[in-house]
């Protein structure tokens, strides 16, 4: 089982995540913000990635260092759950609708930390949610776990429904890539390394 329990404590967080990729879409989620554990359970549940993730972090100061601190360690879990990445598609691509909003998330599991990050929003909240949060949660993930991602909104008006639209389709982008394929022998890589 492709799994990995990762910890990490600076004087802003303390988090600790159990994160199982071959899963079900299970999920216990803490970070402190609500909008957030929302988002990250919709990751789970449309990527099958199981997560017990508890975060205490400074959220008096305010929301930034709990989802970037986050970003990092998911990062760093994801790719640790990928193992020697033998067999695995390495390429995701998916839209995802979400009323009238619709994004388009693509990641090439490369070994190179790219981030595209094309949204643009009409409200800076979301709720209490800072939306800046979001490319900054796919920045911190993006260099830890090492992987090329392109988000690109297509059409949306409603804050909610984009970020929603973009963490479904970030999990089912991120399942298809990850997936091992009977096909596949070795890495998918004319080096031979990703």
């Amino acid at each position: 089982m492709r799994k990995a329990n990762v910890e990490r404590k600076t004087l802003e967080t303390d988090i600790k995540l159990l994160f199982q990729m071959d899963g079900q879409g299970k999920y216990e989620i803490d970070t402190g913000i609500g909008f957030f554990d929302h988002m990250l359970q919709l990751m789970c549940k449309h990527g099958f990635f199981d997560m017990d993730l508890a975060c205490k972090g400074d959220l008096a100061v305010d929301n930034h260092h709990t989802v970037e601190d986050v970003g990092i360690v998911l990062g760093k879990a994801f790719a640790e759950a990928l193992g020697d990445k033998a067999g695995i598609a390495r390429y995701g691509t998916a839209y995802t609708p979400m009323d009238e909003s619709l994004s388009m998330v693509s990641v090439d599991i490369s070994g190179r930390p790219y981030l595209h990050y094309n949204v643009s929003f009409q409200n800076p909240y979301a709720g209490k949610f800072e939306t800046e949060l979001v490319e900054e949660f796919f920045r911190a993930f993006v260099n830890h776990a090492r992987i090329t991602l392109h988000i690109h909104l297509i059409c949306g008006k409603n804050t909610h429904h984009i970020i929603e639209s973009i963490f479904k389709g970030f999990g089912r982008a991120l399942d298809q890539a990850s997936a091992i394929q009977g096909r596949i022998h070795g890495i998918l890589s004319s080096k031979g390394l990703i």
